[in-house]
């Protein structure tokens, strides 16, 4: 799991786990010899995997997820950002074509069968350039913006996921694992909320340090560059963007708080996240890896992790979905000033009057489909790095 359990577990899994040779057999139980006085083995764990060890951890598998993943955010991005009227054609051709200009001949796209050819160019109607689903977005990106375009963002998206989960994971073990050792000693019955505590004070922690970076990659997957050969602003340049309307004013040091935009929302999505996610994980996981206790290998221990991580990042990801749509929505307004006045309160109340009780769940399909295998690849890959490192300081 996301960290070594204390009460006996093994330096990188779970008491489960801690009877299976990763070598792919069983190894010896409590009943073959007496058990030997000394501290726990998680305790030996925490001791030996530090800070640094575990955050090489989180962002090695941090770096994996962010590139598998890409595609399915981007189509989540391009779809909230849709429906908050972000345009995806160009209007200036298309006020060229006339009611009757229309010729069924031409196949826009594999969703669109409509166009016209003016000179030597194909020019699709606006309504061809609308996103209608997961897979659309994916076949009209391709078409009309490369292969390359699926990964866009993927820079930021990496230069948020490893230190956001750097941060995360590492806090969220030490954490965790503190807040078991108080309540065991003085309040039992909270331990089980250990989780939820630890999960969601370490998410804001890695929230409101790099809230930058995701807004950034926000705002890099939502536009669309239409200018042929023209390559799209990085990471670096849309920051500058950001900021570049407060340049010329004197209050230097309160204009940087535009890069915070959307913090309230990324916090009020990702803490409930964080808290949903853990606390469904933890038993989850914990009910595999007993299952495969006596005769699994080290396929079914990284298994039950990522199955575990697959269900609860997906069981997060929708609940939580009204809140992304939020977030969304304040991370691309361009009216700094507007951007600056709008709360996730008022988001949700405007999105719920203008578009229903759909619309707060505007991409819920690609963000379900990103945040269960997202979860499930950092948590295994996170595991499978610490058992490395914990072998070789064994070693």
């Amino acid at each position: 799991m996301a960290g070594g359990s204390r009460g006996g577990f093994p330096a990188w899994m779970t008491a489960a786990a801690a009877r299976i040779d990763l070598s792919g057999g069983a190894a010896a139980t409590s009943g073959s010899q007496p058990p030997q006085p000394g501290p726990p083995a998680a305790v030996v764990a925490d001791q030996e995997l530090g800070m640094a060890e575990r955050a090489l951890s989180a962002a090695s598998a941090a770096f994996i997820s962010a590139i598998i993943v890409n595609p399915l955010d981007v189509a989540k991005t391009r779809l909230q950002a849709q429906a908050a009227g972000v345009p995806y054609y160009q209007a200036p051709q298309m006020a060229a074509l006339g009611p009757d200009a229309i010729l069924s001949e031409l196949r826009c796209s594999p969703s669109c069968t409509r166009g016209i050819v003016l000179g030597s160019e194909p020019i699709c109607p606006p309504d061809c350039f609308q996103y209608k689903g997961t897979v659309d977005v994916f076949l009209k990106v391709v078409r009309q913006e490369g292969f390359g375009r699926l990964w866009r963002g993927t820079n930021a998206g990496l230069a948020l996921a490893i230190p956001t989960v750097g941060i995360y994971l590492p806090c969220y073990d030490i954490f965790r694992n503190k807040i078991e050792d108080f309540t065991r000693s003085n309040a039992p019955g909270l331990t089980p909320y250990a989780p939820l505590v630890a999960g969601s004070v370490a998410r804001s922690l890695a929230c409101i340090a790099c809230s930058p970076i995701e807004l950034a990659r926000t705002r890099m997957q939502a536009y669309k560059e239409f200018q042929p050969g023209v390559k799209p602003p990085g990471m670096w340049k849309t920051l500058l963007g950001v900021l570049s309307p407060h340049a010329s004013s004197s209050q230097n040091v309160q204009n940087y708080r535009v890069l915070w935009t959307g913090v309230g929302a990324q916090l009020a999505r990702d803490v409930p996240f964080s808290a949903i996610c853990w606390s469904t994980l933890e038993p989850i996981r914990r009910k595999l890896l007993g299952l495969v206790a006596e005769d699994g290998d080290a396929a079914s221990v990284l298994g039950a992790n990522f199955a575990a991580g697959f269900v609860a990042g997906s069981l997060a990801a929708g609940v939580t979905c009204p809140l992304d749509v939020a977030k969304t929505r304040r991370q691309i307004e361009k009216d700094a000033q507007k951007a600056m006045r709008m709360t996730t309160r008022q988001t949700l109340v405007d999105i719920l009057r203008s578009e229903g009780p759909k619309g707060l769940f505007t991409g819920v399909g690609p963000r379900v489909a990103r945040a269960g295998p997202s979860v499930g690849i950092v948590i295994s890959f996170y595991e499978v790095v610490k058992y490395a490192l914990h072998q070789r300081n064994m070693s």
